[in-house]
């Protein structure tokens, strides 16, 4: 996981616990995205993010705090700002997560 393109939305403290804490995967999980619970991620700003292109290891993150990793069928736009992206060599791996199991990401 390479962290960016938008983690200067979020406090220190949202992308330590990114990297810190377990995620569970959500049973709302499906080929859009990888839903996770944990920790919440709290932005610094307040301000609303225009629609951008998103790839697909994106992960964004909503209101609520709990963020979605991307996957095959992911929109092309999103108005999430996204913390970190997974990496592509990893995708599979997140894809084949199911419900109830515990991820952790790693900086590379």
């Amino acid at each position: 996981m390479k962290v960016g393109p938008r983690d200067d939305w979020f406090t220190a403290g949202a992308v330590d616990a990114l990297l810190s804490e377990p995620w569970i995967v959500s049973p709302q999980s499906n080929r859009t995205g990888l839903r996770l619970t944990g920790p919440r991620l709290d932005r610094s700003r307040n301000a609303e993010l225009l629609s951008e292109g998103i790839v697909s290891g994106a992960i964004q993150v909503p209101p609520s705090g709990e963020p979605i990793v991307l996957l095959a069928d992911h929109p092309t736009t999103g108005g999430y700002p996204v913390i970190a992206v997974v990496v592509t060599a990893d995708l599979p791996l997140a894809a084949q997560a199911r419900p109830g199991q515990e991820i952790r990401f790693v900086q590379a």
